[in-house]
């Protein structure tokens, strides 16, 4: 019997995924645990093993698919003794219910408020895009969900675009073949068939509202990818459900950088291919994530994640860090920092930074996590107030250290000051709690020397 392989779900938010690279070919024999493909979610590239011994019989999905939805079939395999083109039949025969659930989908693309974008007055009529099945009316097109958004976006009838993808599915570079052909644009009645907004529900913008503000060939459109839009749909999320407050105070430096220097001129040297290197060398950031971590560590009561039936109280500081990627951030985290060492805490953050920039994380890498820290510092941003990155209930976002006048004792002296504001989640963290979260912070930024012990 055919052994279909469908898209995995590697990550629990995960719902669909871009399918880079197949690692075999058909006719390939695999076993369980070998390695067949490379999905990329919006934030990593992950390798998905097989978990069934067989011939592959069919790949379904080509490599380089975007918008592959979470379950749908991607390859058959042929099962021990089987006839490998028979397999490929009987799978293929099966293959539409599995991957493209229309239904669903279908209830998904009649969510959205904003009407379909009219055509720009600066386009031409637009020559017919030939298509080998046309839909009948009140049919709904075989296409990916990228293939759907960039359609919608520029107006075009799907219907009219004739698709390359498997069994025919309409996928990105058809539509944009369509697009810079001239394409067949959506009928009107289309959108009127939309159900309408709810009437209290905050109305965005129109894509075609926001183009016709700006004069034409004056911008280019670029295309969301999957991270962007996730970070977009998660930003909105926590300013939308979540009551922030923010608390900033300032924190003198002076101390822990001359603590940072003599830990660092006391690394020992490692040999290396490429010479020998210090064993560590710590920045001002990997303190600051162990200062948080202890700061969570002394106020338990911040430490915590606000869900409508309880309140999650949490064992360990495990601290999120923003980290700046092409085309959006992600923010891994130091487990269980408050244990850790300056020296465990600096190395760990340089792989998992270098990981993350190269987009090979691991889902449990990234997700999860008690607070974070994000640090603008080195842009030599003074102050900033950052987003709570739900289910976390704090973030610090941490300003440059800079050279100010401070008064001590009735003198001007110069010292070394830095601004931080917490955010914090008011269900969660009150004002005095998270004052008290703030000053624990301060405590551990201004005698660093704690922070060894």
């Amino acid at each position: 019997m055919p052994i279909n392989i469908t898209m995995p779900a590697l990550s629990p938010t995960m719902e669909e995924g871009n399918l880079a690279k197949w690692l075999v070919k058909e006719g390939d024999k695999v076993g369980p645990g070998d390695v067949i493909a490379e999905i990329e979610t919006d934030k990593a590239t992950m390798e998905v093993e097989a978990v069934d011994e067989g011939t592959v019989a069919k790949i379904v999905v080509p490599a380089g698919t975007e918008g592959v939805k979470v379950n749908a079939l991607i390859a058959i395999l042929a099962g021990e003794g089987e006839d490998a083109a028979a397999a490929a039949k009987g799978g293929a025969d099966a293959a539409p219910a599995k991957a493209a659930a229309p239904k669903e989908e279908a209830k998904a693309d009649a969510a959205p408020a904003a009407p379909k974008p009219e055509t720009p007055k600066s386009e031409t009529t637009p020559a017919p895009v030939a298509s080998s099945a046309p839909a009948k009316a009140g049919d709904r097109p075989f296409s990916s969900p990228l293939a759907r958004r960039i359609a919608k976006d520029a107006g075009i009838d799907l219907a009219a675009v004739a698709g390359s993808g498997p069994h025919g599915r309409v996928i990105k570079k058809d539509v944009e073949a369509a697009i810079a052909g001239g394409g067949a644009k959506a009928a009107p009645a289309a959108a009127a068939s939309a159900p309408a907004a709810t009437p209290s529900a905050p109305k965005p913008m129109s894509d075609d509202a926001v183009l016709k503000l700006f004069e034409d060939g004056s911008y280019e459109l670029v295309p969301h990818d999957g991270m962007r839009k996730t970070i977009a749909k998660r930003l909105l999320e926590a300013k939308s459900t979540v009551p922030h407050f923010y608390l900033t105070l300032d924190c003198e430096l002076d101390a822990l950088l001359e603590l940072r220097a003599q830990i660092n001129a006391a690394s020992p040297m490692r040999k290396t291919e490429k010479g020998d290197v210090p064993a560590y060398k710590l920045s001002v950031n990997d303190m600051i994530i162990k200062a948080m971590a202890l700061a969570l560590r002394d106020v338990p009561e911040a430490n915590v994640s606000w869900t409508d039936a309880n309140m999650v109280k949490h064992k360990h500081s495990d601290v999120g860090v923003a980290v700046s990627i092409p085309g959006g951030l992600i923010t891994p985290i130091i487990r269980k920092a408050e244990q850790k060492t300056l020296s465990t805490i600096s190395n760990e953050m340089k792989d998992l930074a270098k990981r993350a920039r190269d987009r090979k994380l691991k889902p449990e890498e990234y997700q999860g996590g008690t607070t974070a820290v994000s640090n603008l510092g080195m842009f030599g941003v003074k102050d900033f107030a950052a987003i709570i990155n739900p289910p976390h209930a704090t973030i610090l976002a941490v300003g440059a250290g800079e050279e100010r006048a401070v008064v001590k004792k009735g003198e001007i002296k110069v010292a070394t000051v830095m601004s931080v504001t917490l955010s914090t989640d008011h269900r969660a963290v009150d004002g005095a709690l998270g004052a008290e979260l703030a000053q624990a912070f301060k405590r551990h930024i201004e005698n660093p020397m704690g922070m060894l012990v």
